[in-house]
């Protein structure tokens, strides 16, 4: 993508996988690349010639405060330098209404929109009647630079949509979500709900499934300003500024992400992880442990890495504290081989007690 701002006209024009009106769309570019200003204009837009309502998606409560210019501020001074937003807090706090008027004129107030939070999904139910005029929701960063998710955060998010797809005589409105972010983590939440991190790869610009489409940018001109900033230059070997400025991901490492070569191999165990079954086996011709998902449901030897997964046909940790200790011992000397990165992530959170 060459672009010098982002466009997304071609993500919005897609089917989904089968040939139908996507209701989700995920945006992630490099950062700086325009995408948070694309979509913000273009609710803006739809509010003023249509009455088209939107709700802003957060986190957590405290990110509702100065919300309007949070959403605002830029887009004013880019496009709409004549209008002004102020936001109000409804419900003690649980969410906030958007106004949009022309410059200081109170007249001319009219409300544009709302400002929510997945924390407060369970108090929001008892609001859906009020959120019946939204058209539209844009949930930015919903990748966490830092993996601090909600608990239950799919939960939260289906519950938030239900609440606000409901209304004006149907039982379910067709309420589109833009989901924007940074290329953080191809395990987050999202996309590994929906299938999205066995499928997404260096080369995938586009990826359809049902009932969404991805789009996997990269802005050139946004990558090349990080690059000749000042303070990146000065760091410009911290992996971070790679995250800011390249078309990579700042917590996968991608190392050790290889299929075995050699059929002959030993199973060890199962390990349970996020509900998951994977399977550690040794290949001692290849002198390395494989992590994959192909698990053996009838191997004795079974672990259950969280509490949560923990059943009476699993035994937890700390009743394998020698085993956990050796496979630790191979991780940290490199012998280790992972199917994806899903079984990536299984391994070490089993090896991190």
């Amino acid at each position: 993508m060459s672009n010098q701002y982002y466009d997304g006209t071609k993500l919005l024009s897609l089917k989904d996988i089968n040939g139908r009106q996507p209701e989700l769309y995920l945006c992630t570019t490099n950062r700086t690349g325009g995408k948070t200003t694309y979509f913000g204009r273009l609710a803006i837009n739809r509010f003023m010639k249509t009455g088209s309502k939107f709700a802003l998606l957060y986190r957590y409560n405290y990110e509702l405060d100065d919300v309007e210019d949070k959403f605002f501020k830029d887009l004013k001074g880019l496009f709409f330098s004549h209008y002004n937003m102020v936001s109000k807090r409804r419900a003690n706090g649980i969410y906030h209404e958007l106004f949009l008027m022309e410059a200081d004129d109170e007249d001319t107030e009219k409300s544009c929109g709302y400002a929510l939070t997945l924390n407060s999904a369970d108090q929001i139910k008892k609001y859906s009647h009020l959120f019946s005029d939204v058209d539209m929701i844009i949930f930015d960063e919903f990748q966490s630079e830092t993996n601090h998710y909600c608990t239950d955060e799919i939960k939260k998010f289906l519950s938030i949509h239900t609440s606000i797809a409901r209304g004006k005589g149907e039982q379910v409105r067709y309420v589109p979500v833009y989901m924007l972010g940074n290329q953080v983590s191809i395990i987050n939440p999202y996309y590994v709900e929906l299938g999205i991190s066995s499928r997404l790869n260096q080369e995938t610009n586009f990826l359809k499934g049902d009932g969404f489409v991805l789009e996997n940018g990269f802005i050139e001109t946004a990558s090349r300003a990080q690059k000749e900033s000042g303070i990146n230059r000065a760091f410009s070997n911290n992996e971070y500024v790679s995250y800011a400025s390249e078309n990579v991901y700042l917590n996968d490492n991608l190392a050790f992400i290889e299929k075995p070569i050699d059929k002959v191999n030993k199973y060890l165990a199962t390990i349970k992880y996020k509900g998951k079954d994977y399977a550690i086996r040794e290949y001692r011709n290849l002198g390395y442990l494989y992590c994959d998902d192909n698990a053996d449901k009838t191997f004795p030897n079974k672990i259950s890495v969280t509490t949560d997964d923990h059943n009476i046909n699993y035994v937890m940790l700390k009743n394998n504290s020698f085993f956990i200790q050796q496979l630790r011992f191979y991780f940290e000397h490199g012998a280790f081989r992972f199917k994806d990165l899903r079984s990536k992530e299984a391994l070490m959170t089993c090896i991190s007690y």
